[in-house]
């Protein structure tokens, strides 16, 4: 069925849903479908573009002269520029309709590889292109690729690649000077994908993606496609990045095995030994890279949501000079080619993003782009300030709370502040202080105070916080939103009965469970492609989730946790959701499918709950493209002012 004639019957269903009487108003724009979204007045739309306008930077890798590819925005999507040296022109290398945000260069050539979807249906397909714009395509059409590894030498690349309705990846390996050399290194079974590849290109590291909690990590031999288990057995053990050492007599690697956080390790290969290099770490590590020379690795440590970076000399582990980092989130970091600077990029939450490089000898950190903020005034942008709340068991739940300037005067004025709760999804995911141009908006054309919680189940404080909500215990992180709303009514400045909570994706389940248990205290919800019936979105995401999304929320096979999904589905709890809703579905969606929405949607208007539903067309699992940011967004701000009261 074409786009147009499901959008038609859609169009009907739900006004057939929401009764002959009550028929839904329907109108596109672009590649959006608005459904009972009353127009957007053009000064709101002019007063949100600029926030919309920023542009950010972020390293994607060095090529072998010391020069830079980064991925920034000049047109409608983001793609890959050259940049030849700190401060230069950034060359657009890459002009593509679709965005592109990974370049992995090919060492030894002026050559890199990028993935690429259509309409952010996540089956990406991967092309390798010179600085002239000559490119082949690498990977086989109707495949699902990612994962992708050159080694040393640029002569191999590796990468997993799933067919659709297919829960296994495929170990994948070819010449990139030749695509049609690719050939199945390995036929695997669940999420595996390659880590490092051997300095000979006989071996190949690589990982299973089992759940948050845990994976497993392996030497593939590249010949005869044989896995051999690496690291300690018979426990779960959470690993992420790696790569091999010592001529791959040993691998380099993050793990909490033995802790509630990772940290790096290194593991012998021949004999499984493992040597701790960051033992006592209280803060966990998501990121490491290796020096060239196999002597230094640098870690991305998260520190309460803050980024720093670490420094570490492989042999003895200890702590080496490193780049004193603006208070941020970092978006990317590895060494160069020579081993003598670290490039990285950062993001603030004044700040849109931008690159640096970071100077071993010298200590000096560079920058090497400058990106615009797109006319908005940074004294406005606010920085949030972290604090803790008690929940139901006694735990605290870390949060950071946006508050507009000039708040304390406004307070002292007996006018109290309307409150936007942000839900992230995941739900092993975190909220970060990272520029976010959503958030700026609220606080500064709302007058709101923006509230980002990190309720249990979130990344970023071990792995015991990380398990809290697993299963059965879904609806505890909920609760932890109902000792956020208590936590509200008791400050001062915030006014508890003008509380709009917003989610996307599994923050979109949470904000609808949110509405269906604490209904009398929300003024309006925002629901983004969330879930609102396990059972039906287990049946329906793509086949290549569906075990990785079971393994952490429960499989909907078995009787037990089946009953358990019976009784914590949203859409179970609609007609306790009286207050109006803004439902947003990308139509390509291939993680939570709009079926999800649609169902919601139509349940709600049946029974009277006023839903403004806004369909884009064009994209999947978020809003990549400008054009649609810019008018979904302003939609949201349009709904936070009708339901918070905000005068115009």
């Amino acid at each position: 069925m074409s786009t147009r004639a499901w959008l038609a019957g859609a169009a009907v269903a739900l006004m057939v849903a929401a009764g002959a009487s009550a028929q839904v108003a329907t109108r596109e724009e672009g590649q959006i479908v608005y459904q009972g979204v009353p127009a957007t007045p053009p000064e709101l739309k002019a007063a949100i573009a600029p926030y919309y306008n920023a542009r950010s930077a972020v390293f994607e890798d060095w090529l072998p002269d010391g020069s830079m590819l980064i991925a920034t925005r000049f047109g409608d999507v983001q793609q890959i520029h050259h940049v030849k040296a700190p401060g230069a022109a950034r060359t657009q290398l890459t002009f593509a309709r679709e965005p592109i945000s990974q370049a992995i260069a090919q060492p030894g050539a002026a050559r890199f590889l990028y993935p690429i979807d259509v309409g952010g249906a996540e089956y990406y397909q991967a092309y390798i292109r010179d600085l002239a714009g000559r490119e082949a395509q690498l990977t086989a059409p109707k495949t699902r690729n990612q994962g992708f590894k050159f080694s040393k030498d640029g002569r191999l690349v590796a990468w997993s690649q799933v067919t659709p309705g297919d829960p296994n990846y495929d170990i994948m390996v070819a010449d990139p000077a030749d695509p049609t050399s690719r050939r199945v290194a390995h036929e695997g079974v669940g999420a595996i994908s390659p880590l490092d590849i051997s300095a000979d290109g006989k071996r190949l590291l690589v990982s299973r993606y089992v759940s948050a909690a845990q994976s497993e990590i392996f030497v593939l031999d590249a010949t005869t496609g044989d896995l051999a288990a690496l690291g300690p057995q018979g426990r779960k053990i959470a690993y992420q990045g790696g790569a091999f050492l010592d001529g791959g007599r040993s691998v380099v690697i993050l793990s909490d095995d033995g802790s509630e956080v990772t940290r790096p390790v290194v593991i012998d290969v021949a004999t499984g030994r493992v040597r701790d290099l960051a033992p006592g770490a209280k803060w966990g590590a998501e990121d490491l890279d290796v020096s060239p020379d196999g002597r230094t690795i640098a870690v991305a440590v998260n520190e309460e949501g803050y980024s720093k970076v670490v420094l570490r000399d492989v042999a003895t582990g200890r702590e080496l000079p490193g780049p004193k980092l603006p208070m941020g989130v970092l978006t990317a970091m590895k060494f160069s080619p020579d081993g003598t600077k670290l490039g990285l990029s950062l993001s603030t939450s004044t700040s849109s993003g931008d690159v640096w490089s970071y100077e071993l000898a010298s200590g000096q950190l560079v920058r090497w782009t400058e990106s615009e903020l797109g006319g908005l005034d940074a004294e406005r942008l606010v920085e949030p300030t972290l604090f803790r709340y008690p929940t139901f068991d006694k735990r605290t739940i870390p949060a950071f709370i946006y508050r507009p300037k000039g708040a304390a005067q406004k307070t002292l004025a007996g006018k109290k502040l309307p409150v936007v709760i942000q839900i992230h999804g995941g739900p092993e995911g975190q909220e970060q202080p990272s520029f976010n141009p959503r958030r700026q908006s609220w606080v500064n054309e709302l007058g709101a105070a923006v509230i980002i919680p990190n309720v249990r189940g979130s990344s970023g404080y071990g792995k015991t916080y990380l398990s809290l909500d697993n299963a059965e215990k879904r609806e505890d992180s909920v609760k932890d939103i109902g000792a956020l709303l208590d936590w509200v009514a008791r400050q001062p400045d915030l006014d508890a009965s003008r509380v709009a909570v917003v989610g996307q994706s599994y923050g979109g389940y949470m904000v609808l469970a949110v509405a269906g248990h604490y209904n009398d205290r929300l003024a309006g919800v925002i629901d983004l492609y969330g879930i609102s019936d396990f059972i039906t979105f287990l049946e329906n995401t793509e086949g290549y989730r569906r075990d990785l999304r079971r393994a952490e929320y429960g499989d909907e096979r078995d009787p037990k946790m089946r009953a358990v999904f019976e009784r914590i589905a949203p859409i179970k709890m609609s007609p306790k959701m009286k207050k109006p809703m803004m439902v947003f579905q990308g139509a390509n969606d291939p993680r939570v499918p709009q079926s999800e929405s649609e169902q919601m949607v139509a349940k709600l208007r049946a029974q009277g709950t006023e839903v403004w539903y806004v369909l884009a067309r064009d994209e999947g699992h978020g809003i990549y493209k400008k054009a649609n940011q810019e008018a979904v967004r302003t939609v949201e701000v349009q709904f936070l002012k009708k339901v918070l009261g905000v005068a115009d």
